[in-house]
C-alpha cells in the first residue's frame, strides 16, 4: 500500500492505535508540531489531528484562537497553508531536562537519599494571596507535600528553586527553611511509611504503568512491518510525550529509598527511553529528517542525554 493511501485511512490507524493512547487536546496538538525552523505544516497538522479523532473544523477553530492570541501567524489557505510560531510554544509536551536526567539518576542508583528532609514553612498575609498560593504550586510542583497548614516537606534539596521563587514573588523574609532527620508525624517515623502517607503514591504508580503499557504498544508498533508512515511516526512522538508528561509531571521523584518495591516509575522511564530513541532511528531511516524535525524531538533528546546505562535501558 503507498504512503498516501495509508496515511489516509485515519479510521483504520485510530483502531489499531497502541493500547492506552492519551488524549491530546489540539492547542497542545499544534505546540508539538512545530518543527525547528518554526513552522507548522498546515497538511500534516489536519493528517494527524484526524487520526487522533480531530475534526477539520476543531482545528480551524484552534487555529484562529491562537493566531488571534498572537501566538502563530498564518499563510496560505486549507491544508496548503503554513502556521509560523511567533515564540517557542512546545514546552508544553515536554518535560524539564534536569528534572528527567535526575529521575534516571535515581533510577540508576547515582543518587541515593541522604536521609534529610527538606522542610518550608510560610505565613503569607492574605492581602497577597496571589502569591501564598503561587509560592504553594511551586512547592507541589517541585514534589513537596503538605504537612499540615503552612508547612510543606521534600525528600529533594530544592531550596535554592524555593528561595527563587519567593524572592521573585516579595514573600522570602516570610519563609522557612529547615532540615531535619528524624522527622515524625504523628507515630509515624519509619521512611516509607511517612513517604506513603505523605504522597498518593498508589495513583503515581497507577500512571507509570499506564506510561509503561503505552510505550511498550508504540515499541511493538515500531518494530512492526512495514515501517510506519511520517504521520505514523508523528503521531507516536507528540502521544509518547503526553503519556510521559502526564505521568511524570505529578511525580514527587521520590529517593528508592522511600519508596515500595518494585516500583514502576524506573520501568516506564525505560521503557519510554528505548521508545524514544527508536522512534528517532525510525524516523532517521525513512527520510523524515529531509525536512526540518520537530522541536520536540530536539527537546526530548537533550532531556534524555546522557541517561542510558550500558545495558540500554535508563
Amino acid at each position: 500500500m503507498s504512503t498516501t493511501a495509508r496515511e489516509g485511512t485515519g479510521a483504520a490507524q485510530a483502531a489499531a492505535a497502541p493500547a492506552g493512547r492519551p488524549e491530546i487536546p489540539t492547542r497542545l496538538l499544534v505546540h508539538a508540531l512545530v518543527r525547528e525552523d518554526g513552522t507548522v505544516d498546515a497538511g500534516e497538522l489536519y493528517t494527524v489531528a484526524n487520526v487522533l479523532g480531530m475534526s477539520d473544523q476543531q482545528v480551524r477553530l484552534c487555529v484562529k484562537r491562537l493566531v488571534a492570541e498572537g501566538r502563530f501567524t498564518h499563510e496560505g489557505r486549507g491544508r496548503k497553508a503554513v502556521l509560523r510560531a511567533v515564540a517557542d510554544v512546545t514546552g508544553s509536551l515536554a518535560p524539564d531536562a534536569a528534572f528527567v536526567r535526575h529521575a534516571y539518576r535515581q533510577d540508576r542508583g547515582l543518587a541515593p537519599w541522604d536521609g534529610v528532609w527538606h522542610l518550608f514553612a510560610f505565613a503569607v498575609p492574605e492581602s497577597s494571596r496571589a502569591a501564598r498560593d503561587a509560592l504553594r504550586d511551586t512547592l507541589l510542583h517541585l514534589g513537596a507535600a503538605p504537612v499540615q497548614g503552612g508547612l510543606y516537606v521534600c525528600a529533594n534539596a530544592v531550596e535554592g528553586l524555593v528561595e527563587a521563587q519567593a524572592r521573585h514573588l516579595g514573600v522570602l523574609s516570610s519563609v522557612t527553611f529547615l532540615t531535619s532527620t528524624d522527622l515524625r508525624i504523628g507515630e509515624l517515623e519509619a521512611p516509607r511509611e511517612l513517604a506513603a502517607a505523605l504522597w498518593p503514591l498508589p495513583e503515581i504508580a497507577d500512571r507509570h504503568d499506564r506510561l509503561a503499557a503505552y510505550a511498550e504498544s508504540c515499541l511493538a508498533e515500531l518494530d512492526g512491518s512495514p515501517e510506519p508512515t511520517s504521520v505514523e511516526q508523528l503521531v507516536l512522538a507528540v502521544t509518547l510525550a503526553a503519556a510521559f508528561s502526564t505521568a511524570m509531571k505529578p511525580d514527587p521523584l521520590l529517593p528508592p529509598e522511600l519508596l515500595p518495591e518494585p516500583w514502576p516509575g524506573a520501568r516506564a522511564r525505560a521503557l519510554t527511553a528505548r521508545c524514544w530513541e527508536r522512534l528517532q532511528h525510525t524516523t532517521r531511516s525513512t527520510g523524515v529528517s529531509q525536512r526540518p524535525s520537530l522541536r520536540l524531538f530536539r527537546l526530548y533528546a537533550d532531556a534524555l542525554a546522557n541517561v542510558q546505562g550500558p545495558d540500554g535501558e535508563g
